[in-house]
């Protein structure tokens, strides 16, 4: 009779392992997140095969880096204040592609070729004009040079879509 109870458990142990194995095999792949990919209008257009201008994982954006390239992909402004208005404008347009804004961006991460030029105080209203009194998480960073020696500036961000 135990040699019994013992198989009969023995058994239960294997079916319920083997429903697990199949809830595992079929809910993984359905809980991955899918990737969209997006170059809106009102970006430039990215060269074939280089990059994508925003991706959407579940709530997550992540916004390429922004120049002040306008939508036919020509720099706007030689000074750190037009490029930085520029820049910010195109997160703008970013952002509003995927419903969001502004105060969705959790980190941008911030490439200048002259640190003291950004942090001059008509620079510092420009960004505050779009950040405000609760700017997210931000890495500055000095470069030499960006992709395009006439970029003084170049903005990455990430959202959290609400």
């Amino acid at each position: 009779m135990q040699q019994n109870a013992l198989r009969a458990k023995t058994a239960g142990m294997k079916n319920t392992v083997k429903l697990l194995l199949l809830v595992l095999v079929t809910v993984t792949p359905a809980a991955a997140q899918k990737l969209e990919k997006a170059n809106p209008a009102g970006l430039s257009k990215p060269a074939p095969g280089t990059y994508t201008q925003v991706i959407r994982a579940g709530k997550l954006l992540f916004i390429a880096g922004q120049t002040a390239t306008n939508a036919e992909g020509k720099v706007v402004g030689s000074g750190m204040k037009e490029q930085v208005e520029q820049v910010f404008a195109n997160l703008v347009t970013a952002l509003k592609s995927q419903g969001a804004d502004l105060s969705h961006v959790t980190k941008m991460t911030t490439f200048v070729t002259s640190i003291s030029e950004f942090r001059a105080p008509d620079v510092a209203a420009v960004r505050a004009k779009y950040v405000g009194s609760n700017p997210p998480a931000n890495t500055l960073v000095q470069i030499q040079q960006l992709a395009d020696p006439a970029y003084k500036v170049e903005i990455e961000a990430i959202a959290v879509l609400p």
